[in-house]
């Protein structure tokens, strides 16, 4: 940089100026050339100043590049640590720091595709043990029993607008209960359960029990899903009939409601002589069952079902449907009583190989229902239910039970209920013509030797006491009175008690 010096040259103009001005006799100008040279006299020792100052700057220019030259070392070592997988101890503490959030969201992410496979996925476990002592009868023995229900429900997939799940159940058990210590129309132990595999009776097996898939279409098809109040489904695979059919919101479920056979289904359908349903001894068969369910008048609402089972001894996959079980119903829920829900259902029924009395004789048999659960209280249910059949050797054609179940909100117990019902199951005219002399297994001699007539009368009561939302116990009452129509039997009274675990 070049730097002019400002004085010699501004004496040199003065002189010359001056010489001229005081030839021509002008003192002001002299004054102003005067001024301009002390003003150039100036500005030149600011010219000094400005020079100090930038040799004093140079150091601080230096002092700038160290330190960017410093930030861009730092970056490079940055993006070397961040290419490596591993963390080593030279690494810049950035760089550590980057690193474990990169892993926290993957791991996030590992977590989120965890809980998104399994979104939908439920499962339950509940085990239930029944201890039982009847009197008045033939035996006066105490019974007891166990068993234990595992439950499995995943999606599986969709197909456009329709959904599908998976459904398998899974049950244990030891125990037949009293069911072998009498002979009645309605078994007192519903919950009982043992394989005829295990070889002995300290021994238990596992049974798949259901294992079933079910697709829902919402309708009409092409439509929009969201708006949908119509659901075409359908089942298929290894089913409990009792799942889809003559259900009951307070007379259903053996494990937590009443335990008699009479209370639990149409005892028509279900009963230890000769069930109509068309399942196996354990009560499950291969079918396949279609409804449709309408809602556009939510909360109430209508569904119609049609099902077909296997049906004949065993009911399993090989030739049970060359006749089998059939079933329909139409159902509905209604609100009355100022806003409570009830539902209503009827259904026909028919079994091309339904069991009679006799030994391994098989007939076609048909018949009706008709099932109600009403709530007329904030924590009272009355249910009911209704059947007659027809076909040949039935043991009873008739049957009707009738119940409450109430809640313990009355009485501070919110989560304790307390059931009563009552139940007649009338004999057959061909039961009352043949009883005396029937020899129902085959072995030459009379097995009943007595002749029925009338109705067998079934009476329950239980109180179900929760000590948590995962235990329950419940004491349990049943009387019978003419049981399978035999009105020479003493009434049997059998007092028992159930303990239930949920998980």
């Amino acid at each position: 940089m070049r730097h002019l010096t400002l004085k010699p040259l501004a004496a040199a103009v003065l002189l010359a100026i001056s010489g001229g001005a005081a030839q021509a006799g002008d003192a002001d100008m002299a004054k102003e050339l005067k001024r301009l040279a002390e003003r150039m006299e100036a500005l030149e020792k600011d010219n000094a100043a400005l020079r100090r100052q930038l040799t004093v700057a140079q150091p601080a220019e230096t002092n700038l590049d160290k330190r960017l030259k410093a930030l861009e070392e730092n970056q490079t070592l940055v993006e070397q640590g961040l290419t490596r997988d591993n963390l080593s101890e030279t690494e810049p503490e950035l760089t550590a720091r980057l690193k474990a959030v990169e892993y926290q969201a993957l791991e996030m992410q590992k977590q989120s595709r965890t809980i998104k496979a399994l979104d939908g996925v439920s499962a339950g476990a509940s085990f239930t043990t029944v201890a039982q002592r009847a009197s008045g009868g033939p035996n006066n023995e105490i019974q007891l029993n166990y068993r234990t229900d595992i439950t499995v429900s995943t999606p599986a997939g969709t197909i456009g607008d329709t959904t599908g799940k998976i459904f398998g159940h899974f049950r244990i058990g030891q125990g037949k209960g009293l069911g072998n210590l009498m002979t009645a129309f309605s078994g007192a132990n519903t919950s009982a359960f043992q394989l005829g595999t295990a070889e002995q009776a300290d021994n238990s097996a596992v049974m798949l029990a259901q294992a079933w898939y079910q697709a829902d279409i919402p309708l009409p098809l092409g439509g929009f899903k969201p708006r949908s109040k119509e659901t075409l489904t359908i089942n298929f695979g290894k089913m409990d009939p009792f799942g889809f059919f003559d259900q009951n919101a307070a007379a259903n479920d053996e494990t937590r409601q009443f335990l008699s056979s009479m209370f639990v289904h149409n005892a028509l359908l279900d009963n230890p002589l000769a069930a109509n349903v068309g399942a196996d001894a354990y009560g499950f068969s291969p079918g396949m069952r279609i409804s449709y369910f309408n809602e556009s008048q939510k909360p109430e609402n209508y569904r119609l079902s049609l099902g077909v089972f296997g049906a004949g001894p065993g009911a399993n996959f090989s030739r049970s449907f060359t006749s089998p079980f059939v079933i329909a119903q139409a159902e509905t829920r209604q609100i009355f009583f100022s806003g409570l829900p009830g539902n209503y259902r009827v259904f026909l029924w028919r079994n091309g190989q339904a069991p009679t009395y006799a030994a391994g004789e098989t007939k076609p048999h048909r018949g009706m229902g008709l099932n109600f659960d009403q709530r007329i209280g904030d924590a009272v249910t009355l249910f009911g239910r209704y059947g007659k059949a027809w076909g040949e050797r039935l043991a009873f054609d008739q049957t009707l039970s009738l119940g409450a179940e109430l809640g313990g909100n009355y009485w501070d117990r919110g989560g304790d209920s307390l059931g009563l019902a009552f139940g007649v199951n009338k004999v057959s005219a061909a039961f009352r013509n043949d009883s005396a002399l029937l020899d129902a297994n085959g072995d030459g001699i009379a097995d009943y030797g007595y002749g029925a007539s009338g109705a067998e009368n079934v009476a329950e009561l239980y109180y179900r006491y929760r000590l948590n939302k995962q235990f329950e116990i419940t004491p349990d009452f049943q009387w019978l009175r003419r049981p399978a129509g035999n009105g020479d039997a003493s009434a049997v009274k059998i007092l028992g008690v159930r303990a239930q675990l949920t998980f």
